[in-house]
């Protein structure tokens, strides 16, 4: 065997290896799903957190590796949106009614209008721009859900807030994808790396009888983070040709 031939099969191994590093997301999700069952909340909050480092290590790998070209038995964005849906919308979804954080006669109809639109929205044809900003809420329930659970947000402000998510899904609202939109992403990108990592240490340190008790730094965080979002996607979606002084154009 030549050493080209050796160069061909090294690759084609390398990208059916993060096929499964991907797939293994879904085993990581069925952990957090029987955290849930058995009341194990913090170990919930752990196993979406692995989720989330799973689902954001694999695209950057699989790009760098030429995944769909070494390995193209396997489409890695419908792997990718499978997992997704079970990790980002399945289990935070059970993670939301198992403790009652909607108003008690709204559970049902809000689980089920969850999984409705967040299933239309992964099959949408138009799921993200040529840019990299995604058209409506791109149902990362996984981030919003703890966080409702660990800010203590009300259930009428959980049910409001999970209303205008799942209704932006099918819109064209454009919210960024964190890590491949070059515009702002000196500020994006740190911003992010600060709400997940606050968000981990919160996750790690809270009690299923007791809850988490934080600072007004500490719960800022949780609350500038989204605001920041909100902003920008609102500039992307209506004024994105008009100049920011300093900044220049949101989209590049």
């Amino acid at each position: 065997m030549t050493s080209n031939n050796l160069s061909a099969a090294a690759n084609k191994r390398t990208g059916y290896v993060i096929h499964v590093m991907t797939a293994s997301g879904a085993v990581a999700g069925m952990f957090a799903l029987n955290a849930v069952i058995d009341g194990h909340w913090r170990s919930c909050l752990i196993w979406l957190i692995i989720c989330q480092i799973l689902d954001g290590l694999d695209g950057p790998i699989a790009r760098r590796f030429d995944v769909e070209v070494h390995a193209p038995r396997i489409d890695g964005h419908i792997l990718d949106l499978v997992v997704d849906y079970i990790t980002c919308v399945l289990v935070p979804v059970a993670l939301l009614i198992r403790l009652h954080l909607l108003p008690h006669h709204w559970e049902t109809l809000t689980a089920s209008a969850i999984f409705l639109s967040s299933a239309l929205w992964f099959a949408r044809t138009d799921l993200e721009t040529q840019d990299h900003w995604f058209n409506g809420f791109p149902a990362v329930w996984n981030l919003a859900v703890p966080t409702f659970l660990i800010t203590g947000v009300s259930t009428k402000g959980v049910l409001i807030y999970t209303f205008i998510l799942g209704t932006s899904q099918l819109t064209t609202f454009k919210i960024p994808h964190l890590v491949r939109v070059k515009a702002l992403r000196k500020i994006t990108l740190p911003l992010t790396v600060i709400y997940l990592a606050n968000l981990t240490y919160f996750s790690l340190k809270y009690s299923d009888t007791r809850g988490i008790d934080f600072d007004a730094w500490q719960g800022a965080i949780f609350v500038l983070f989204p605001v920041y979002i909100l902003l920008i996607s609102i500039w992307r979606t209506w004024f994105s040709q008009v100049r920011i002084p300093l900044l220049g154009k949101i989209v590049e």
